[in-house]
């Protein structure tokens, strides 16, 4: 049995099939509008206009033309930077294929990619010097142009220079919709990454989507560059609505980036609205303005309940805490608690939850300004549509999706490939349900289920989003052991010194609310987080008997 959602909008906007088409159209239209601040080489806070950015990745692309890799695969290893931008959108504005990398990555792992990707040249900052050294020596590795990002201004005069020459201009050579213009490396939980083949249609596809159902203001990014959710979260967005952001260079300066640069909105991971919203009720406790704070919300919802929206006035001081202008932030890339968009919802500032998988291009469903629902990753973008396939009695299956967005397939694995879909329908691997007007809950993944003795699955996400609704549980991980469900808990002991004399029964509060076969049966606690991938996700299987 299948159920399906053909839900589509529509929005007046330019039809945009390929990437090259998009950061043309943020180029003209965005003119000498300001496009990025960032900082330079030197550590000082430049500006750039959409007309500047676009004169130094045409040099930059004419260069890359010069230097004979047209048709060919480019890397690019760098810390977060306007260079990187800008040498993305040369690469993939001409004939060639991307391979953005992630630099939390080790050396060996680099150098692994660059093998098994048969990439062709690499654009690099010194920051990953011993990476570079390595593939270097590495005889397997297919590289000819060493390209140090360092030398950025220089390498845009070559490109220029070039063309001073009289040599056909990069630009003008025609870039199709099917081409390939991006390979991306997954970094799962489990398992080897597997190389993401994703067109220029399905990249523009998926951006313009966004744009048609999602407008926003100028913002901060600091999601890194080489995943996904930051093309549509920030960059290409970014050239639809010719509007400007600035390019942080660490989450750990977020605070004071936010105050500097006061963003109507941003693009994050979870874990980020979690510690915001956690630090607003921590600074609150610390300040003993807790029930002061209480009251305000009491205040607030009776004003919402008639219809009187007061809520940023009433927590002027938060709003202004986080720069003055936020009013949204786009959330992805893991399961968030409801709390976290309830509670922010109350304080003035709306979490659009989503769902999307890099195979995706990587967005699938959003929430919009005007409709949404607390717990659920919206609706489907207008250029894919999902189904629920084999649904169980609760409604719950794995999501299939199909549309523009959805990736060519797994670079150099035909197998994989096959397996990865269901005729035209791709199979995401997660588990979720739809309610009747649409929107998609998300419920795990299917390799991580907990398959009991009696038949039963059990998604051990949903009950970790359950046991973290325990104020002083930080991290938690489900899954099965000797035949019971097992539930591993990192706690903030610091603010709640007798956590773990209260965790038993308060598991057990959580139990009396579940079926008895999916109740918590062992519980243990950590010192430490748990082990993590480059883009904050717990790994499922690390040695537990390590710990």
């Amino acid at each position: 049995m299948k159920t399906k959602n053909s839900h589509r909008e529509t929005a007046q906007f330019p039809e945009m099939r390929t990437v090259k088409q998009i950061v043309l159209y943020g180029a003209e239209h965005g003119a000498d509008k300001k496009q990025y601040m960032f900082e330079n080489f030197d550590g000082d806070v430049q500006t750039k206009t959409f007309r500047e950015v676009f004169h130094d990745v045409h040099g930059f692309g004419q260069m890359l033309y010069a230097r004979g890799l047209r048709g060919k695969k480019i890397a690019i290893l760098s810390e977060n930077s306007y260079y990187w931008i800008a040498a993305y959108f040369a690469v993939i504005t001409g004939k060639m294929t991307a391979i953005p990398l992630d630099p939390k990555l080790p050396a060996e792992d680099l150098t692994e990619l660059m093998v098994r990707s048969g990439c062709n040249a690499i654009v690099y900052s010194k920051t990953y010097a011993p990476a570079i050294a390595m593939m270097r020596e590495d005889e397997n590795v297919r590289l000819t142009d060493y390209i140090p990002i360092e030398a950025f201004y220089a390498l845009v005069q070559e490109g220029y220079d070039d063309l001073a020459k009289g040599t056909a201009d990069y630009i003008d050579d025609e870039v199709l919709p099917d081409d390939l213009a991006f390979i991306v490396y997954t970094s799962g939980t489990t398992g080897k990454s597997k190389g993401v083949m994703l067109s220029q249609n399905n990249v523009a596809a998926d951006a313009a989507a966004a744009v048609r159902v999602m407008t926003g203001g100028h913002a901060i990014g600091f999601l890194p560059l080489n995943h996904t959710f930051s093309w549509v979260g920030a960059l290409f967005t970014g050239c639809l609505l010719t509007n400007w952001g600035y390019i942080c260079t660490s989450i750990k300066d977020i605070q004071s980036d936010l105050k500097t640069y006061k963003p109507q909105n941003f693009s994050a991971v979870p874990l980020v609205v979690e510690t915001i919203y956690d630090r607003i009720w921590k600074t609150a406790r610390k300040g003993g303005m807790e029930e002061t704070m209480q009251k305000g919300l009491r205040l607030s919802r009776f004003l919402m309940r008639h219809g009187i929206d007061m809520r940023r006035r009433i927590f002027r001081r938060i709003i202004d805490n986080l720069g003055g202008n936020l009013e949204m932030i786009v959330c992805g890339g893991a399961y968030l608690d409801e709390k976290y968009e309830r509670g922010m919802y109350d304080f003035g500032i709306r979490i659009i939850n989503g769902y999307g998988i890099t195979e995706c291009s990587p967005a699938v469903t959003c929430n919009r300004l005007d409709n949404f629902r607390f717990g659920s990753v919206g609706l489907p973008l207008p250029c894919c549509e999902i189904m629920i396939h084999d649904p169980d009695a609760e409604g719950v299956g794995e999501i299939y999706v199909r549309g523009d967005n959805v990736m060519l397939g797994y670079y150099d694995d035909p197998e994989a490939t096959a397996e990865a879909f269901d005729g035209e329908w791709f199979k995401t691997g997660d588990f979720g349900y739809m309610d009747a007007d649409g929107f998609l809950y998300y419920r795990g993944r299917k390799k991580n289920l907990i398959v009991l003795s009696n038949g039963k699955n059990v998604s051990p996400e949903e009950l970790e989003d359950k046991l973290s609704a325990i104020p002083y549980v930080k991290e938690v991980l489900v899954y099965e052991e000797g035949r019971r469900i097992a539930a591993e808990f990192f706690l903030d002991t610091e603010n709640t010194p007798d956590a773990a004399e209260r965790l038993r029964s308060d598991v057990d509060a959580v139990n009396r609310r579940m079926p008895s076969f999916k109740q918590i049966g062992r519980i243990k606690t950590r010192d430490t987080e748990f082990p993590k991938t480059t883009s904050l996700k717990i790994i499922r299987n690390y040695d537990k008997r390590n710990v």
